[in-house]
């Protein structure tokens, strides 16, 4: 157990990044709007991108390179497309889950209720443990907080279900107007933006650089797997929790982070008691914290990647870009921190609808001549490959039509 344990971490490092502003506050939403009615969103969206996140550390694991190698070898107008893909949002995500984790932060310190203060002080932070520490430490940090996250959650929506009095409905419904808008951004960061899969595969190669005997293609996938059930399982609690706690209650989740937060954290001890509040406010902050690291070291590891591709440098430029995205964080918080839900909206719009590009790169990518022929997926993969690839492009036709 010990052995497999010590393996886990780039699977373990994905869930950290995924549950984080997807299922704290999406989840969340989605269950205290629509109570259990988009369950059916929830799972088919984890069913159809499956695949697709896979190919990050099968394709890693195989060749020794990363997606971005990959899509270079595609053509390099593919990695341009990243680039500004990239530069669009990695802003926008990077205060979206700083400022869910300030307001969390805030609600457990209470040294001050200034959500801007705490956002720039977490920022620092995040970025002088990664400058120490880097992979390893995030390696060994995220086991913990997964594991804490997971029981206090189970415990959660347990005590929810056995307090409920009113009849349980699952009839599954088709949001419309504003309502479509949200399904979008859910389907859009649930359980994560597909871009993810690209920092998997950089996690994999870099899981590999730090212990001695690399990984197997069996526990690479046998790391994913747990990391992406682990994510699903967690969703579908967060979901449970807002439905069995605030649909149909009156109740409205607040757009200010502080006061979410409060109303986060009491969805836990309304059903597991103020004895444990401090337990489960400390679990929510490590999670976000977790997401916040992870993101914040992350994107700076794929664009300095994706510049010495473009152009055909050697030297990493990691520190720079993690230096660039934590003062252009910072200065979200400082300049446009009423526009942050506007910000948030266009984020989670361009990953739902950026989504079937990378789709389609990374399975193209593991179909082809880059690709071992013993790594390739095997046909029923490759089957849930397409259906996913026209559910991904259909709802994203369908939702630009609607506009």
């Amino acid at each position: 157990m010990k052995i497999k344990l010590s393996r886990l971490g780039p699977g373990l490092l994905f869930a950290g990044a995924a549950i984080g502003v997807s299922h704290l506050v999406q989840s969340t939403r989605a269950g205290a709007d629509f109570g259990w009615g988009l369950l059916w969103a929830l799972l088919l969206i984890n069913f159809f991108k499956y695949p697709f996140f896979q190919y990050g550390p099968r394709y890693a694991q195989a060749t020794g390179e990363t997606l971005l190698d990959g899509y270079y070898k595609l053509g390099k107008g593919y990695l341009w497309a990243y680039f500004f893909v990239n530069i669009a949002t990695m802003f926008t995500i990077q205060s979206a889950v700083t400022v869910v984790t300030a307001g969390l932060a805030s609600k457990l310190f209470g040294i001050t209720s200034n959500i801007v203060y705490w956002s720039i002080m977490i920022t620092v932070f995040c970025g002088v443990l990664l400058i120490i520490g880097r992979y390893q430490l995030l390696d060994k940090f995220i086991k913990i907080i997964i594991i804490s996250l997971a029981i206090s959650s189970v415990l959660a929506v347990t005590i929810a279900f056995v307090k409920n009095d009113n009849s349980l409905s699952f009839q599954q419904v088709f949001p419309e107007g504003t309502g479509l808008l949200f399904l979008i951004a859910f389907l859009g960061w649930m359980p994560a933006p597909l871009d993810i899969s690209i920092w998997h595969s950089i996690w994999t190669l870099e899981k590999n650089k730090s212990q001695q005997n690399k990984t197997t293609l069996k526990e690479s996938l046998f790391d994913f797997n747990v990391g992406y059930i682990a994510t699903t399982f967690l969703a579908i609690c967060f979901v449970g929790l807002g439905a069995l706690v605030m649909f149909d209650s009156g109740l409205e989740f607040s757009s200010k982070g502080g006061v979410f937060a409060g109303q986060l954290i009491e969805l836990y001890t309304s059903n597991l008691g103020e004895a444990a509040y401090g337990l489960i406010a400390i679990a929510a902050f490590s999670t976000m914290l977790s997401t916040t690291i992870t993101t914040l070291d992350a994107s700076p590891r794929a664009m300095s990647k994706t510049i010495q591709l473009l152009f055909d440098r050697l030297d990493s430029s990691y520190f720079l870009w993690l230096l660039i995205l934590s003062i252009g964080t910072i200065g979200i918080f400082l300049f446009l921190l009423s526009e942050m839900g506007k910000l948030v909206q266009i984020a989670t719009v361009l990953s739902f609808i950026t989504a079937p590009l990378y789709a389609f790169l990374n399975y193209r990518l593991v179909i082809s001549k880059q690709m071992p022929e013993k790594f390739r997926p095997n046909k029923e993969l490759r089957i849930l490959s397409i259906i996913g690839l026209l559910f991904l492009s259909g709802f994203t036709l369908f939702y630009l039509l609607s506009l």
